[in-house]
């Protein structure tokens, strides 16, 4: 206790300082919460317009959180004064009435009134704020990157069109901060996908997915990851890939000098017998100037990770142009696209007029099997040599296509398994087959004179027949 303080008096003074304190955060919390809207009034404060005098009384509402209220009194302003130069702004009230009021209706319908405001006042200074609300509704919704993106997409597609419809606003630059944001958590749900494909083993599934991506998102934080995943799905598929391999990891190298995995892309390029290309000057200087200005997570923001809603942007890019294209399926590189297959096709159809092969040639059918019953052996095949000399490029490059990389590799144990599952299956129906031209054969008559009940005599053209002595 200090010396020649009374206690009294030093509780009364500490109970002051945090009446003080609280006063204070109190004052801070409702100029947050009240802010007022910066709305620009042409006309003097002191005139009585009733126009005036409504929309003054609609935004003392909306900063009370009285929106019913002041959505009725701008309807009635819009409604009695249909020649207002307040009528712009009583619209554009109604729609931040239901943004601030929140919730999935309120922002539904806060995005239904912004666009009707854009589309009445296009040139208008308030037409980007509009827009810029509207890539903020959809922002705000946004779920983790495994989860669905809808809230996601439609966002990339508001900023972007705010970028495309406004360039020159005020709004801009938050916009395309908020773009590469978005961008962030696409490319982060479809990298995990690519991993899980990668992992699992089905390679050009993995490629399909890490290539679109990086091709899509080159601002992505793990692209240099995505590239290197990807290099090694190619190098997984075959040496008929080898090129692509050796691009992916070249542009680790080049479009990525500071990436941790640059060291072993250049070994893979050597390996590869690969130039290894120059480091992009651009690209170092992105790669710097992110590292210096990333922002740092603390301990209590990765804690509130696990129940926080939306994405982790944290990572995200703060220079750099983000894409303007939307994200679009692409096919793997191990299905043969439209023209390689008309081109390496051997089928083609045309219109046959009068009699065709069908009519004059013998049935292929009748040649197959004899009056016996029996399959005549089949022609001896010729060697692989000459067999793969008389091919036309057209027949080699099908039988290239067909051998390509699947998603569902069996290894050699399931293909024992499976070739003894078909044999197995095999000597079944040819059983089943045997035992049926069995029970179908006529019956011999075991004694002279005797006739097989309900069995038809055989159809021949000799006159031998049975008869009963």
């Amino acid at each position: 206790m200090a010396q020649g303080v009374h206690p009294r008096r030093l509780v009364k003074k500490n109970v002051t300082v945090r009446i003080v304190v609280a006063a204070v955060s109190i004052a801070l919390l409702a100029s947050c919460g009240l802010k007022r809207h910066p709305y620009e009034n042409p006309i003097a404060k002191d005139t009585q317009q009733p126009d005036k005098v409504l929309f003054d009384r609609a935004v003392n509402d909306i900063e009370h959180g009285k929106y019913e209220v002041a959505r009725i009194t701008l309807n009635t302003l819009i409604n009695t004064y249909d020649q207002s130069e307040y009528m712009a702004k009583a619209k554009l009230a109604i729609a931040d009435s239901w943004y601030r009021e929140g919730g999935a209706h309120g922002l539904a319908e806060a995005e239904a009134e912004y666009k009707d405001f854009i589309l009445f006042y296009p040139t208008m200074e308030e037409a980007a704020e509009a827009q810029n609300r509207i890539c903020s509704i959809h922002y705000r919704q946004m779920d983790k990157p495994d989860r669905d993106t809808t809230q996601a997409l439609r966002a990339e597609d508001e900023c972007r069109q705010l970028l495309v419809q406004f360039p020159n606003s005020k709004y801009a630059p938050e916009a395309e901060q908020h773009l590469r944001d978005i961008q962030e958590a696409i490319a982060e749900g479809e990298f995990r996908v690519g991993t899980f494909y990668h992992n699992k083993g089905s390679n050009p599934a993995a490629a399909n997915r890490l290539s679109r991506l990086v091709d899509q998102y080159p601002l992505y934080s793990k692209a240099d990851e995505a590239l290197w995943e990807l290099g090694d799905s190619y190098s997984r598929m075959g040496s008929r890939f080898r090129a692509q391999s050796g691009e992916a990891y070249a542009r680790i190298v080049r479009d990525y000098p500071l990436s941790p995995l640059a060291d072993q892309a250049k070994k893979k390029l050597k390996d590869l017998e690969m130039t290894i290309p120059q480091a992009d000057p651009v690209a170092y200087a992105r790669m710097k100037y992110e590292q210096e200005h990333r922002t740092r997570e603390s301990l209590l923001t990765r804690a509130m990770d696990l129940v926080r809603g939306g994405p982790d942007v944290s990572a995200a890019a703060k220079s750099g142009s983000p894409s303007m294209t939307t994200l679009r399926p692409t096919v793997p590189a191990s299905v043969p696209t439209i023209a390689q297959r008309t081109a390496y096709s051997d089928v083609n159809a045309q219109v046959i007029n009068g009699s065709s092969d069908l009519d004059t040639k013998p049935d292929a059918r009748a040649n197959h099997q004899g009056e016996s019953g029996k399959t005549p052996a089949a022609s001896t095949p010729p060697a692989a040599s000459n067999a793969t000399a008389t091919l036309t490029p057209q027949q080699q490059a099908v039988r290239e296509m067909a051998s390509l990389p699947s998603n569902h590799m069996l290894s050699k144990k399931d293909q024992k398994k499976l070739m003894k599952e078909r044999a197995k299956r095999m000597e079944l129906q040819k059983k089943a087959a045997a035992k049926a031209a069995k029970a179908k054969k006529p019956q011999q008559p075991s004694t002279p004179g005797a006739v097989t009940p309900n069995v038809p005599p055989p159809q021949t053209t000799s006159s031998t027949s049975y008869t009963s002595q």
